[in-house]
Protein backbone atom coordinates (compact mmCIF):
# COMPACT_ATOMS: atom_id res chain seq x y z
CA UNK A 1 0.00 0.00 0.00
CA UNK A 2 2.84 1.94 0.68
CA UNK A 3 4.04 2.05 -2.46
CA UNK A 4 1.18 2.42 -4.85
CA UNK A 5 0.55 5.93 -2.22
CA UNK A 6 4.12 7.38 -2.94
CA UNK A 7 4.19 6.11 -6.13
CA UNK A 8 0.89 7.89 -6.96
CA UNK A 9 2.25 11.06 -5.27
CA UNK A 10 5.78 11.07 -6.71
CA UNK A 11 3.63 10.94 -10.33
CA UNK A 12 1.66 13.93 -9.55
CA UNK A 13 4.25 15.79 -8.09
CA UNK A 14 6.24 15.10 -11.58
CA UNK A 15 3.60 16.26 -13.58
CA UNK A 16 3.19 19.58 -11.29
CA UNK A 17 7.21 19.99 -11.72
CA UNK A 18 6.82 19.40 -15.46
CA UNK A 19 3.67 21.76 -15.43
CA UNK A 20 5.04 25.15 -13.31
CA UNK A 21 8.12 25.33 -15.66
CA UNK A 22 6.02 25.28 -18.71
CA UNK A 23 6.48 21.47 -20.43
CA UNK A 24 4.12 20.23 -22.81
CA UNK A 25 2.09 17.22 -22.96
CA UNK A 26 4.79 14.81 -23.82
CA UNK A 27 7.19 16.71 -20.84
CA UNK A 28 4.45 16.13 -17.77
CA UNK A 29 4.28 12.73 -19.39
CA UNK A 30 7.85 11.77 -19.02
CA UNK A 31 8.57 13.67 -15.75
CA UNK A 32 5.04 11.89 -14.08
CA UNK A 33 6.58 8.62 -15.01
CA UNK A 34 10.11 9.56 -13.89
CA UNK A 35 8.98 11.00 -10.18
CA UNK A 36 6.21 7.48 -10.53
CA UNK A 37 9.43 5.24 -10.62
CA UNK A 38 11.42 6.95 -8.22
CA UNK A 39 8.43 6.99 -5.54
CA UNK A 40 7.62 3.95 -6.27
CA UNK A 41 11.41 2.33 -5.20
CA UNK A 42 11.13 4.57 -2.05
CA UNK A 43 7.75 3.26 -1.00
CA UNK A 44 9.66 0.00 -1.76
CA UNK A 45 12.44 1.05 0.84
CA UNK A 46 9.96 1.81 3.13
CA UNK A 47 8.39 -1.11 3.16
CA UNK A 48 11.01 -3.20 3.41
CA UNK A 49 12.37 -1.52 6.44
CA UNK A 50 9.46 -1.51 8.23
CA UNK A 51 9.08 -5.50 7.46
CA UNK A 52 12.48 -5.64 8.99
CA UNK A 53 11.69 -3.84 12.13
CA UNK A 54 8.56 -5.40 12.70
Amino acid sequence: MIVILLALIGGLFGWRMAKTRGGNRLDKLQYAAVYLMVGAMVGLLLTVIIERLI
